[in-house]
């Protein structure tokens, strides 16, 4: 049987472009239909080039994995806790609670249960995509793919040996290079300077600052999120808990989205007093409604499904499971029905950037750490985490389905990578083309086609 991508390459381009508009318009009808300027900003993100793209459109890779054989996936690796969208620019920073810098996995709006190659897939060609807009070689490409596989088997098995998963972590102490300037810039951020980019001070009293895009709700709306906010707190682990006063909330201010991945969904910033009445204690907290996440697309387990109240609530716990130490503001809420997810605005978050690296040599030990932090959040939960759905020692399970021998495994990775990265830039030409051309149901390439404003 031809694989997934053989099969692709082989499809007549119009039919490919026909059903990646079906895909797109499955997956956000809703959001275009209440928000369709976000999306026309979002789309033109993405026709920017392959890589951005990729971002934007997790619902056609899994579109497209879910009928490709998969060999790795047997009855436990099929079930594990994935981040969802993993590509190469979600790894940053983060203050764990124990007060310490962690380079991590981040991002984890599309987490959910699946298999544990999605996430290494949707890397490796992410990598690829990356590394072709930097002219690499297609050796380059195969050697950096190589050293993040490798560096992900390597990692699996010292967690099979390890009886402390959860200590272990990519820390000032543990990194060197690139990595570790990013943990370095996440050193010289403050709570007070995020303050004062995002907040001013009257008479004593600190509020947002207004600025295009963010707005104030009104009193009905106020209220709702303010209830909403209220039933948050009750989601908190009340062993990450703080007294009464760090919850009172000082303001709030209203958007629509964050990043390429969250067009159309509303959100709230909420700012709170923090541990003391200090000012430069207060905290920022997002409030953002929770997407459908792409792997729950195609996941078809009504047991997983149940699991979840909502998209907001998914989000939270999934985070709990991925991400060892994890936020203490992190839990979930719902207005209107809809899920939200509440977290941090944290000052100490440094997103992985590639613009600096160039060449091969910079980048091969940049992927090496990434590799290693992919391990670890399959392998490691939260002390918090429900392991309901989860029910067994992920590390042993990847490591007995990859082998003693993980050649043939490496080179699986390697060629999808190559082989999915080469789809995808077909796959932007035609979703350039299909959106210049008007061909998206219910989204039109201009304002006045739709009477935006």
């Amino acid at each position: 049987m031809p694989s997934i991508i053989e099969s692709l390459r082989k499809r007549d381009p119009q039919e490919r472009q026909t059903q990646l508009v079906e895909v797109l318009v499955e997956a956000f009808s809703g959001l275009m239909a209440a928000n369709p300027a976000a999306f026309r900003r979002r789309f033109r993100k993405m026709a920017a080039d392959p890589f951005a793209f990729y971002r934007g459109s997790a619902c056609i890779f899994y579109a497209d994995v879910i009928d490709d054989d998969d060999p790795w996936a047997d009855e436990r690796t099929s079930r594990v806790w994935i981040q969802g969208d993993l590509h190469a620019q979600n790894f940053g920073t983060y203050m764990d609670d124990d007060g310490v810098f962690v380079f991590d996995v981040n991002d984890f709006d599309e987490a959910y249960v699946g298999h544990f190659t999605w996430d290494l897939k949707r890397l490796v060609a992410s990598v690829a995509l990356l590394a072709w807009a930097k002219a690499l070689s297609d050796a380059d490409i195969r050697r950096l793919i190589e050293a993040y596989v490798r560096a992900y088997t390597d990692q699996v098995r010292y967690f099979v040996g390890s009886e402390r998963d959860d200590e272990w972590a990519l820390t000032l102490d543990t990194t060197d290079g690139h990595v570790h300037g990013v943990l370095m810039r996440a050193l010289a951020s403050t709570r007070i300077g995020l303050l004062d980019e995002l907040t001013l001070v009257e008479r004593f009293e600190r509020r947002f600052q207004l600025v295009p895009g963010i707005r104030r709700p009104g009193e009905a709306e106020r209220a709702a999120v303010e209830e909403a906010f209220q039933a948050y707190l009750y989601t908190i682990p009340q062993e990450k808990r703080f007294s009464s006063i760090t919850y009172r909330i000082k303001d709030v201010v209203a958007s629509s989205g964050f990043g390429i991945g969250s067009a159309g969904l509303s959100a709230y910033t909420i700012l709170v007093e923090g541990r003391t009445q200090a000012l430069e204690n207060d905290v920022i907290l997002s409030m953002k409604q929770g997407n459908v996440a792409a792997p729950s697309r195609v996941v078809d387990d009504p047991e997983i499904r149940a699991f979840f109240q909502h998209h907001g609530h998914r989000t939270a716990v999934s985070r709990r499971a991925l991400q060892a130490n994890t936020d203490p503001w992190l839990g979930y809420t719902e207005i209107g029905g809809l899920g939200y997810v509440v977290q941090e605005l944290s000052p100490y978050e440094a997103d992985l950037d590639w613009s600096s690296l160039t060449e091969p040599a910079e980048m091969l030990p940049v992927l090496g750490y990434l590799g290693r932090a992919t391990a670890k959040i399959h392998c490691v939960s939260d002390s918090d985490s429900d392991h309901a759905l989860v029910g067994f020692q992920v590390e042993e399970a990847i490591n007995a389905v990859i082998g003693a021998d993980e050649s043939e495994f490496v080179e699986e990775m390697i060629g999808f990578g190559m082989d999915y990265a080469k789809v995808v830039r077909d796959d932007h030409r035609l979703f350039v083309d299909a959106f210049r051309g008007g061909l998206i149901p219910g989204l039109q390439p201009s304002d006045q086609a739709d009477g935006a404003v």
